[in-house]
């Protein structure tokens, strides 16, 4: 709850009154490696904000796994496109390490929104925060070699390619394993 309420802190002045609301209104969450937060065809219920752990988005492609993203310690988890309209889910959210969450579900963050002086601009910059990456990945996509989107995972995540399963970096770069390789090669021999 240590690493939230920091985070909170960082983002909107908050009172200690506000902060004991927060407090009771966020709920612990474990997830082993391989749980999931959110399944696909599932109502999103809940965001969550991770204090250890790594998750992964991801959606089926017929029977192909496409990886959209990943969060991390100090990162909120959500899948907007159905929390917010309250329709079912056409993404894979699930741990790829044993995960510990603090999570939020819709009624409640409409407490926060309602109880907190600066509730509604949390929300606000953490909608900004997604929408700008989302906005930013599909850029890429569309412009970058695989070797640029390689290289751009290597810096916004720079901690995490050695916990992160290549086969994840693969698919989330939008390659088959094989040319990551060959890339990570290139790249290792450029240095």
């Amino acid at each position: 709850m240590d690493r939230l309420i920091t985070t909170i802190k960082y983002l909107i002045s908050i009172t200690p009154e506000e902060e004991i609301l927060i407090k009771g209104l966020f709920k612990p969450l474990q997830l082993k490696s391989g749980d999931y937060f959110l399944e696909e065809g599932q109502l999103c219920r809940h965001v969550g904000f991770i204090e250890q752990g790594l998750v992964r988005y991801h959606m089926n492609d017929d029977g192909n796994q496409k990886t959209l993203y990943f969060n991390k310690e100090g990162e909120f988890v959500c899948n907007y496109q159905s929390f917010l309209p309250r329709e079912p889910s056409n993404t894979n959210i699930q741990a790829i390490e044993d995960t510990t969450m603090q999570v939020i579900n819709h009624t409640d963050l409409q407490r926060l929104y309602s109880g907190v002086l600066e509730g509604e601009k949390l929300g606000r910059l953490a909608i900004e925060h997604v929408f700008l990456s989302s906005m930013q990945q599909l850029k890429s996509f569309y412009k970058d070699s695989p070797a640029a989107r390689y290289q751009h995972f290597l810096r916004a995540y720079p901690d995490l390619a050695q916990r992160i399963p290549q086969y994840y970096i693969a698919s989330y770069v939008g390659i088959k394993p094989q040319s990551l390789s060959r890339i990570r090669k290139k790249l290792s021999t450029e240095k």
